[in-house]
């Protein structure tokens, strides 16, 4: 694997989606990540901390100068839990659990976060404004309802599959409710 590739592919991709997300200083960016996958392997199964660390320092590159929160998703064997910067997790008032990410549990993608973050903390539940999915890892659970696809020229990194979303207020009324500002109803009136 050809890692200032994959790095290029991050930050493509990233970008894409930010601008079709609009994110703004404090959301949440919840990123899932298999390195397994980015090298054409069965998911789980041949972690690689430098591609894990080559992709998570890439978006926190991306992030940190706009504000934006990362968040990167374990795997299955801690329960999916979440690294975040435990300000973030006192800010939006998120339960702190005690366990730390190893190659086989958590994955290379959150060793790489709690190498490159100020003061990491593990969180079993977020609600992120948008998300960020390399290599099928099922990080919807983690995305704020309503959930959007974004399509960007990125579909893959390195061999792994890529999958993003952005999330958007629910439309809520009946008949009469509008989804734009026009309070007073003066474009049918023309």
């Amino acid at each position: 694997m050809n890692i200032d590739t994959i790095k290029k592919e991050t930050k493509q991709g990233l970008t894409e989606l930010l601008a079709e997300a609009k994110l703004t200083k404090g959301d949440i960016l919840v990123v899932g990540l298999s390195t397994s996958e980015v090298q054409g392997k069965k998911i789980g199964k041949f972690p690689s901390i430098e591609i894990g660390r080559a992709i998570i320092k890439t978006i926190i590159e991306v992030l940190k100068p706009l504000g934006i929160h990362l968040a990167v998703q374990g795997c299955q064997h801690l329960n999916r839990a979440l690294v975040v910067e435990r300000t973030v997790a006192k800010e939006r008032g998120l339960e702190i659990v005690m366990v730390y990410p190893q190659i086989h549990a958590g994955g290379a993608g959150q060793i790489a976060a709690f190498e490159n973050m100020d003061d990491p903390v593990e969180v079993e539940h977020i609600q992120a404004e948008a998300g960020m999915d390399i290599g099928d890892t099922s990080i919807g659970m983690h995305v704020k309802f309503v959930q959007v696809p974004v399509r960007t020229s990125v579909t893959e990194i390195g061999n792994a599959h890529t999958t993003y979303l952005r999330s958007r207020p629910k439309y809520i009324g009946g008949p009469r409710a509008k989804y734009s500002w026009d309070p007073f109803n003066e474009q049918n009136n023309n």
